[in-house]
């Protein structure tokens, strides 16, 4: 192992490795529902009323590609943090502009909380998205700042 290798690893906080594993767990569960939807894999969509599937399925290609940016980003941005990518940082970002499209998509330019049971559960979950996928983009951003990502 050379000096650089071990004063990087050393400079690596502890807590790097626990948000990118944590995050990496939550947004693969984010990326595996993605998947599951546009491939619409039958055993997965059975859960879902006749209406949901219409919804889903009726989604415009700019909502999906919002949907997409967003899943991937943070996928991937996980993956960059583990790696200690500097470059986690942007795909975090991208997470972010993704969240945007598709909560234009599903909160105003639809009936799409309505949908997915309405109530407040699905308002607290949105919410819980919106403030992991803030929390990661800002978290990359000060690893990056002080030298841990590269």
């Amino acid at each position: 192992m050379s000096v650089e290798t071990e004063n990087a690893a050393a400079r690596t906080p502890w807590h790097l490795w626990v948000v990118g594993g944590v995050s990496l767990l939550w947004n693969a569960v984010g990326a595996f529902d993605y998947l599951m939807t546009q491939s619409r894999a039958e055993w997965y969509m059975a859960e879902f009323t006749p209406e949901q599937l219409e919804y889903f399925y009726a989604f415009p290609a700019w909502a999906d590609a919002g949907w997409a940016f967003g899943v991937w980003g943070a996928f991937f941005g996980s993956v960059a943090l583990l790696l200690r990518r500097s470059w986690a940082v942007w795909l975090f970002g991208l997470s972010i502009l993704g969240l945007i499209v598709t909560s234009i998509y599903n909160f105003v330019l639809t009936n799409g909380a309505e949908l997915m049971g309405g109530g407040i559960g699905v308002w607290i979950f949105s919410g819980l998205i919106w403030l992991i996928t803030i929390a990661l983009f800002f978290y990359a951003r000060r690893m990056a700042a002080k030298g841990v990502l590269r």
